[in-house]
């Protein structure tokens, strides 16, 4: 049996004109910053003008991005944030490059430029998806805080009163029980179909 070929970590991403030195290097670092199930989705390598200055460089992972700075002294930083921080993300493309800006909500902007356009053009692609994910979780988020607010009433999960039951079931009991379903109706969490449905149920058993 042929033994497989070790898969290269880095491969998939210096496809896109990628400098493999420097992307190993990045990656390197990168793998000692990673947290528990943080997974690397792109390392963008700045194109500089000039041979002497020191590329900036984009990282993009599954829970935040990166920002590495070079300085004067050849020294360098990552700066991070995860992907609720970031407030816009933009693209410009000119004839040989483009940049990548990027806004934060404490008010800093990231702007690397001279980026090979199919990265800018990843790198814009993955935000723009990040984006749409922290806006879905904040949806989701959203519809809990209201449910929980309404007093935790789902449909399945009001409660039923039989007759002819041992005990009847207190008068305010229904009453609050249809409040709460009010309330689920104006915050949009059922439709008025669900809503006059449950309410008849409810009444049926009074």
């Amino acid at each position: 049996m042929t033994d497989k070929p070790p898969i290269d970590p880095i491969a998939k991403f210096i496809t896109e004109d990628q400098d493999p030195e420097q992307v190993a290097r990045i990656y390197e670092k990168l793998s000692q910053l990673l947290t528990t199930g943080e997974e690397p989705l792109y390392i963008a390598v700045q194109k500089p003008i000039t041979l002497d200055l020191t590329p900036e460089i984009l990282v993009m992972t599954n829970r935040r991005f990166m920002h590495y700075v070079p300085d004067l002294f050849g020294r360098a930083k990552f700066v991070d944030y995860i992907w609720r921080d970031m407030k816009t993300v933009e693209m410009e493309e000119n004839v040989w490059r483009a940049t990548v800006t990027i806004d934060v909500n404490n008010g800093e902007r990231i702007r690397v430029d001279n980026l090979v356009k199919e990265q800018a053009r990843r790198l814009y692609a993955i935000a723009q998806q990040m984006e749409e994910n922290v806006r879905e979780e904040l949806r989701l988020r959203g519809m809990e805080e209201k449910r929980a607010a309404a007093g935790g009433v789902i449909l399945g999960g009001l409660p039923s009163y039989t007759s002819g039951s041992s005990a009847a079931a207190p008068v305010d009991e229904p009453v609050q029980a249809l409040g709460k379903l009010k309330q689920l109706l104006e915050a949009g969490l059922i439709s008025q179909e669900e809503y006059d449905a449950k309410k008849k149920e409810i009444m049926a058993r009074l």
